[in-house]
């Protein structure tokens, strides 16, 4: 099931009642207009043009980047949006670009961190969740293994990191067919039970790859607000997966406190088939 190889999936998780919060202590806003032209291109992208920000991140290795926040918690880059590309439309899964994660020779080690360092360092019960999240990913039949270290280290594919702030988390998209670094989880997720915590990390991990919310179309999970621009470039379904809502989806767009942390079938199938 691997027809399409080395494909990402892009993918935003929103806030609605428990998804993510937006605000963050740690990230600066830049108050500069949002140009049409920015505007234009997260159209064609088939995302929500109706909060876009730019701001400045600060990440765990002192580094800062302008980032366009996307839906709440999608972070792209200027240049990473400029180059970006839509083919063959969107799926009722996922959603195909040019921004791939490669993999060679039949298979790729994904190295994450979940980080322990001052000021970013990840809770016990994150850590634990983040280990059921990876465990979740190596049980697929998929050509991505994750292999999972805690260190104050953020030399990795992947760094999971932890700043204050109101439920929720933040990642992004690969680029230069490499998964999305970082994964920012705030800190009022430790209120949930490990679970949801699991299913929110895992969802993040799944934007890192490429995953697209599963009902971009409507956002029904967080109550059907600020749906995604209607597609003008044609819906290709991924064969085995439904066309209608997934309530249990791994990747809907919005969590609730009752998430298992589980992919369920569909979402097997959707990975299996594209990775």
């Amino acid at each position: 099931m691997k027809t399409f190889g080395k494909l990402t999936l892009l993918s935003v998780l929103i806030m609605f009642v428990f998804a993510c919060q937006k605000e963050d202590a740690n990230i600066e806003k830049n108050e500069n207009k949002i140009s049409d032209e920015v505007i234009a291109k997260v159209a064609a992208l088939e995302l929500n043009t109706s909060d876009i920000e730019l701001r400045t991140e600060t990440f765990p290795d002192g580094t800062s980047k302008d980032m366009y926040i996307i839906e709440g918690d999608v972070a792209i880059s200027p240049a990473h949006l400029k180059s970006m590309q839509l083919y063959d439309g969107v799926t009722s899964e996922q959603y195909r670009t040019n921004n791939l994660v490669n993999v060679s020779g039949g298979s790729r080690t994904i190295k994450v961190i979940g980080y322990t360092g001052s000021g970013y360092a990840l809770t016990s019960k994150m850590k634990t969740s983040l280990k059921w999240a990876i465990d979740n990913y190596n049980a697929l039949d998929i050509t991505l293994n994750f292999e999972l270290t805690f260190e104050a280290s953020t030399n990795a594919d992947i760094v999971v990191y932890m700043v204050n702030g109101g439920a929720g988390a933040i990642a992004g998209f690969p680029d230069n067919g490499n998964p999305y670094k970082w994964v920012k989880m705030y800190s009022g997720m430790d209120a949930y039970n490990n679970n949801v915590i699991e299913h929110v990390i895992g969802h993040e991990i799944g934007h890192c790859l490429g995953f697209r919310h599963t009902d971009w179309a409507t956002r029904q999970s967080c109550g059907g607000t600020s749906p995604e621009p209607a597609n003008p470039y044609g819906a290709i379904h991924i064969p085995g997966t439904p066309t209608g809502y997934d309530a249990t989806s791994y990747m809907k767009a919005c969590f609730n406190g009752a998430e298992d942390g589980e992919f369920n079938n569909y979402d097997k199938i959707a990975l299996e088939y594209l990775y």
